[in-house]
């Protein structure tokens, strides 16, 4: 049976066949009838020759192109399978959101990406480039399904299909994150964006009543005007004005035709984006965590502000600690963001020894679904508590600090008053202290930075940050693993949370590579030793020292870290690091563009000077309890 008999029968068991899935059978027909071209022609060759290797390169590029065609769908009506189409790395453990009380479990990648990967390699392995191919046709009933197709009868899924689409225009199509080929990252742009173009042609003429408006496809149209008249080098082209007057713009309007057209979504593709985000560059795009944590059902402003308040006194408060003399505000200090810019590493509760990684800044920790530089935690709420009961951080346990805390009159009687808000746990306990502080903190994380304000149109940047704009999301390869608008290791749809083997030195001068042993700790497996939650780049000019040993003191050290291929560009042995260990080959004033840049991302936050006085107890060995305490 021909592949497309396999599709129109699927759609005549759908309610109503239109033109619009027709044309999607197109797609995915020529999807499949070029990737079964491309194991053809690999199966048939010796690969002996470089004729040969030519031949199986122009085959490949073909298939490319026609998986860029239909990636509009692809990637959403089923993501998983799209690793298989074109996943960029061999192995994932990344945990989504949906998953987050589950192990992390292995996902093979396959298809297209790593089939070129394998064609650059000097000894092709043609039994693995057969299979990664192999692995791509395969999976192409999925998308054939009843279930996947049948969606295509409702205007729903093309509004929800073109927001990840714009969000990937914006963060990866233009990066080279899975174009092995950098030739070919602008050529496929175009062939997506003149295909997507196709596709709103035929989704308004079934569906005239919902359609995506011709202000839409007015500026839609500019967009390809643009990008055609770009330099066909993702190294050249001007990501900057692409992403700001035009792709911002077209994701306004396209939320707004979400919301004019009251658009429900079912899938968990959506699950964190929020429908009320008028800009990619806006703190309400997507949800990472509930800062509210026990309290997630009030939303009263005046019973809110009264969990922050007390949030507040707890964080400088040390009665949680076991010795009265250490606070969350010891290592989160709120002038330095959130964290200390002077220790590489803060000082265990002893008070003698250091801890062994850096305090990671709070500012913006809610836009990560693991948290932690080996992500053990999930929530807010959680991470505060390991910290809190941790005995190497503050040395308490759960029984002394509520006892504690519950001598203090004004603690006791707030904290009687919240509980009734929680009936489901109406015994004042270590969830309700959590979840103050996780509220009060991360009010901090709701400030624009400069570049967010350029890219909204509502002010301008220098000359200089746009070319580091340019050079971070082109030739310095920073956007491969630092994703918009957070700028953190969470890329689109914003459901996971992503790891990275970088090859960080204990010193400055490389001489021996990191023992810290990463999220291997959380979830062993050979890809995942030694590998660190990406984190975010906002205020990162104000967040010293960097890495998550403290290693380096200033920006220019983290560039130069990058620029020479990481851990075994400098000759460290790291077997599985995921940086390229190729030189990016910056210039230094190329390296100073990328610093003028990353300056753009201090955000404007009105820190809150500490409180004034800590509530009084009636044990007399916590009357002189220091505000943000001593150490």
């Amino acid at each position: 049976m021909s592949l497309a008999v396999v599709i129109l029968f699927s759609f005549r068991t759908s309610p109503r066949v239109n033109s619009y899935a027709v044309f999607y059978a197109k797609k995915m027909n020529a999807l499949k009838a070029n990737e079964v071209t491309l194991w053809q022609t690999i199966k048939t060759s010796s690969l002996s020759s470089n004729q040969d290797k030519i031949e199986i390169q122009n085959k490949l590029k073909e298939a490319r192109y026609a998986m860029k065609a239909a990636d509009f769908w692809l990637r959403y009506l089923d993501p998983l399978a799209y690793k298989k189409i074109n996943g960029p790395l061999p192995v994932e453990w990344e945990t989504e959101v949906f998953e987050k009380s589950e192990k992390p479990y292995k996902r093979l990648g396959a298809g297209l990406a790593l089939a070129s990967l394998c064609l650059a390699e000097d000894a092709i392995q043609k039994d693995t480039l057969l299979q990664l191919v192999s692995a791509s046709i395969e999976v192409m009933p999925i998308y054939l399904a009843d279930s996947t197709t049948g969606t295509l009868n409702s205007f729903q899924h093309a509004f929800l299909c073109n927001r990840l689409f714009l969000l990937n225009l914006a963060t990866l199509y233009t990066t080279g994150f899975e174009c092995p080929n950098k030739e070919e990252v602008i050529p496929e742009l175009l062939v997506a964006l003149k295909s997507v173009n196709e596709i709103y042609a035929e989704f308004n003429r079934d569906f005239p009543s919902t359609p995506f408006a011709q202000e839409y496809l007015a500026q839609y149209a500019k967009c390809i005007e643009f990008v055609e008249s770009q330099p066909k080098s993702p190294g050249l082209f001007d990501h900057y004005t692409f992403i700001r007057d035009f792709i911002n713009p077209l994701f306004a309007k396209n939320q707004e035709l979400i919301k004019k057209y009251r658009i429900v979504s079912h899938s968990l593709v959506d699950y964190t984006l929020n429908n009320d985000a008028t800009a990619i560059f806006s703190k309400n795009l997507y949800k990472g965590q509930n800062e509210k944590g026990i309290y997630s059902r009030v939303n009263d402003p005046y019973v809110l502000a009264e969990i922050d308040r007390i949030g507040k006194l707890l964080f400088y408060d040390p009665i949680l600690s076991g010795n009265n003399r250490r606070s969350c505000a010891s290592c989160h200090k709120s002038g330095e963001f959130f964290t200390d810019t002077v220790a590489k590493t803060a000082l265990q509760y002893d008070g003698v020894h250091s801890l062994l990684r850096n305090t990671p800044s709070l500012i913006n920790a809610n836009f990560n679904h693991l948290l932690m530089l080996d992500g053990m935690h999930f929530t807010l709420q959680r991470q505060t508590k390991a910290v809190v009961l941790n005995r190497l951080e503050m040395g308490g346990t759960e029984k002394d600090i509520l006892t504690k805390i519950l001598s203090c009159k004004e603690y006791k009687e707030s904290l009687t008053k919240l509980a009734k808000y929680t009936p489901w746990e109406p015994k004042i306990n270590m969830d309700h202290i959590a979840s103050a502080i996780t509220l009060y903190y991360s009010k901090f994380s709701k400030g624009l930075a400069p570049f967010d304000d350029a890219m909204n149109k509502n002010a301008e940047i220098d000359k200089p940050a746009i070319d580091g704009f340019n050079l971070f999301m082109g030739k310095a390869q920073c956007a491969t693993c630092h994703f918009l608008p957070l700028f953190n290791g969470v890329k689109p749809p914003y459901v996971n949370s992503e790891f990275e083997v970088l090859g960080v030195p204990d010193d400055s001068l490389y001489r021996t590579f990191g023992a810290d042993s990463g999220r291997y700790i959380i979830n062993s497996a050979y890809e995942t030793m030694h590998a660190f939650r990406t984190g975010t780049l906002r205020n990162t000019a104000k967040t010293k020292p960097y890495m998550h040993n403290g290693v380096f003191q200033n920006l220019m050290q983290v560039v130069d870290f990058y620029n020479v291929g990481g851990g075994v560009g400098k000759k460290l042995r790291v077997e599985n690091q995921t940086l390229a260990s190729d030189s990016l080959n910056l210039t230094g004033a190329e390296k100073q563009k990328l610093i003028a840049f990353m300056h753009t991302l201090n955000e404007s936050i009105p820190f809150e000077a500490p409180p004034a006085n800590l509530p009084k107890s009636k044990r007399k060995n916590l009357q002189w309890r220091k505000v943000g305490g001593e150490y």
